[in-house]
């Protein structure tokens, strides 16, 4: 900390008008706006992903199947060439084989909805596959992939019905190949199938209800997010409307009346101007009295409307110090702000250089608790005889000034350098920034004080912005 104090002291003793260069402290917005939404999914996407194609699970099982079906049909063939070499059907066997090879290929191709191109498709790949166990009963091992393509594709009761004749065509295949009657060759296939069905049945619905279960959190996040931000924007309008009429009835029942009375009182006293000149004279006393008390409403307006430590009372001294203790606690001792005042003011500053001054003080803390690591940061206000200063000084990682960007003066928003420039630059004074990387921070602003206090101040550079409005506290 005593690099930042002592590059404080320095900064002091040579503030004779000079302006040193600045670079951005923090040009990221400081406040915390509404968070991205996120993009609800398009119909074509949740279609996607509730076919077999977006389910992991269905495509490793189909990846299985198809291995399996050409595992089981070349075992099947061999098995018949080596079984009956040189028999007058092995070229049937091995046409047919081919065929329905080739028909198991072409079903991905043709989608997995039941149109008719695709049950035609699967009619033909069972005819084909009984000619073969009629021919060879060694193909009848074929039927398990089967089953599970007729019931991806086909209804429930159209499936069973086909996993049923396949079934039977396995146990003829079976006792066809046997020497003598087996219990367990007509029994086992039937097992069989029932097992791998009520499996395939149970994990498919088991998708859906996954499937169903995910829409229904996916509608209703997008219903909680909906609603969040129409109820945000309601508080927002209510609230604003709520200011609105409160402002508005503050001015009918104070300015707007008076207003009324001093035209009154003004048009009367011009009319007896020439006939009565102290009734007119007295027409104009009292409508300065009501100007008077006009403006003093007038000035408890401004003053309702400036930051809430101000309003409190006590100067900027004292908003500083509560800011100061506020910021520490808040801090829960990852941070200790300090306060200094050197000096006395000559005369009370006005408003909106207090309010400019806070204002920055409130920015800079913000951008050394969200972003300097720092553990102490201090805040000395200076009085001068022609000018205030104050200092935001940290002990935190620091950075390269030179390298900052400044945002574009479109994008100023919140308690960035940007804004806390077009602050001081409204005031005529000046802002710089002192930083290096691991050697914290001091942020300077410096605002000339006029010699009236309702002397106008200098107006901002070209092509300055106005500094934004900030909020009453800064959490």
């Amino acid at each position: 900390m005593s690099t930042q104090v002592s590059r404080c002291a320095v900064t002091r003793e040579r503030r004779t008008g000079q302006g040193r260069g600045s670079a951005g402290y923090d040009v990221r917005q400081n406040g915390t706006g509404p968070a991205p939404e996120r993009t609800a999914p398009s119909d074509a996407d949740a279609a996607h992903r509730a076919g077999a194609g977006g389910d992991p699970d269905a495509r490793w099982l189909a990846l299985l199947m198809h291995a399996a079906f050409f595992l089981l049909l070349g075992a099947s063939l061999a098995r018949f060439l080596m079984r009956h070499p040189g028999e007058a059907r092995t070229p049937w066997i091995i046409g047919l084989s081919a065929v329905l090879a080739a028909l198991y290929l072409l079903g991905p191709v043709l989608g997995s909805r039941p149109t008719p191109r695709r049950l035609t498709w699967l009619g033909a790949l069972v005819v084909v596959w009984m000619v073969l166990v009629v021919l060879a009963p060694s193909f009848a091992w074929c039927a398990v992939p089967l089953f599970y393509t007729g019931l991806r594709i086909l209804p429930p009761r159209a499936a069973l019905a086909l996993v049923a004749l396949l079934t039977l065509f396995v146990v003829a295949a079976q006792l066809r190949l046997a020497t003598g009657f087996d219990p367990n060759l007509v029994l086992a296939p039937p097992a069989v199938a029932a097992v791998a069905t009520a499996v395939f049945v149970h994990m498919q619905r088991q998708a859906v209800r996954q499937r169903d279960l995910a829409v229904r959190q996916r509608e209703l996040i997008d219903d909680l997010l909906r609603t969040r931000r129409e109820l945000a924007a309601t508080e927002r309008r209510e609230g604003t409307l709520a200011e609105r009429q409160r402002l508005s009835m503050e001015i009918h029942d104070t300015l707007a009346q008076g207003l009324s009375s001093q035209q009154m009182l003004l048009q009367a006293a011009d009319r007896s101007w020439d006939a009565d000149p102290a009734t007119a004279r007295r027409h104009v006393l009292t409508a300065t009295g009501i100007a008077e008390r006009n403006l003093a409403e007038a000035r408890r307006f401004v003053h309702d409307l400036a930051p809430a430590d101000l309003a409190e009372g006590g100067g900027l001294e004292a908003a500083l110090h509560a800011l100061a203790d506020r910021e520490t606690a808040q801090a829960r001792g990852g941070l200790t702000v300090r306060c200094h005042v050197e000096g006395a003011p000559a005369t009370t500053l006005p408003d909106r250089v207090q309010s400019a001054l806070l204002r920055i003080a409130q920015g800079a803390l913000a951008n050394v608790t969200e972003h300097a690591e720092a553990t102490v940061a201090a805040l000395t206000l200076t009085h001068l005889d022609d000018r205030v200063v104050l200092d935001v000084a940290d002990n935190g990682r620091g950075f390269s000034p030179e390298r900052q960007t400044p945002r574009q003066a479109g994008g100023v928003r919140g308690h960035g350098l940007p804004a806390m420039r077009a602050r001081v630059q409204q005031l005529g004074g000046t802002l710089t920034v002192e930083s290096a990387p691991g050697e914290g921070t001091v942020l300077s602003a410096a605002v000339p004080l006029a010699t009236h206090p309702d002397a106008p101040v200098t107006p901002c550079a070209p092509g300055t912005p106005p500094a934004p409005p900030a909020p009453e506290e800064h959490a």
